[in-house]
């Protein structure tokens, strides 16, 4: 199981992970950054598992579907809390984040 199996996957894990990653940076600056931890938190654990996804992906890993399954939590719970915010680069986020267990749904199934 290599990346050339999944080109869609591995784009949409790389947006996923610059979508949170921006959206981490942009909520530590937001004026009441403490009701941001949660968003800021899950930020971070979904750009890691999508990024060790993607890696995994890339190493033909023989555990795929067990990662891709954890990376649709965390990307569905990072998308739930990021929709909860106002803010632009939140909202981004969710979007990419729910797009993103959609496409690793896929690879579970």
């Amino acid at each position: 199981m290599s990346h050339e199996n999944y080109p869609s996957v591995i784009q949409t894990l790389n947006d996923c992970i610059t979508a949170c990653n921006h959206c981490y940076d942009a909520c530590l600056k937001e004026e009441h950054v403490n009701m941001m931890v949660e968003c800021i938190r899950l930020d971070r654990e979904c750009a890691d598992i999508c990024s060790f996804l993607a890696q995994a992906i890339g190493r033909g890993t023989p555990f795929i579907s067990e990662l891709a399954e954890v990376c649709v939590k965390i990307c569905e719970s990072c998308g739930d809390e990021c929709k909860k915010h106002d803010h632009e680069h939140c909202q981004k986020c969710a979007e990419a984040c729910l797009r993103c267990a959609e496409e690793c749904r896929k690879i579970v199934a």
